[in-house]
């Protein structure tokens, strides 16, 4: 299970703290060795991330879209009822999608968000000890 702090990583290294990390689980994910897990918000937070902070262009996007389009990634629509009760620990509804999902598989959420790391320190684990 990932989130977007982890997935940005994958398509934009510049900037980006633990890169070498995301990439090594790019890796292993694209040599089928690991199956990665996440919210279908995913993709449009990566979307809106490239257009909104990165400022790419029409073009870019579209690209960013195939690609995301392309990823093997299993979607999980998150519990709604987990949601809240994340939300109402002190993450936004976003962020606790992500933790529901994790936690609703017994899984763990690999992140890079300090936050989500701890708000949820039973379920989430960093990027950085991902393997």
């Amino acid at each position: 299970m990932l989130d977007a702090s982890v997935l940005v990583k994958w398509f934009r290294r510049q900037g980006e703290g633990e890169a070498d990390a995301a990439l090594a689980m790019r890796t292993a994910f694209q040599q089928g060795a690991l199956l990665l897990f996440a919210p279908p918000l995913l993709k449009l937070e990566l979307i809106n991330l490239a257009g909104r902070r990165w400022g790419w262009n029409e073009d870019r996007l579209r690209s960013l879209a195939s690609a995301l389009g392309h990823l093997n990634l299993q979607l999980v629509e998150p519990e709604l009822d987990r949601v809240a009760i994340w939300t109402g620990r002190g993450l936004t509804a976003y962020d606790a999608a992500y933790v529901a999902v994790a936690e609703a598989g017994e899984m763990h959420l690999i992140t890079a968000d300090l936050t989500i790391l701890a708000t949820a320190p039973s379920i989430a684990r960093p990027l950085a000890t991902w393997n």
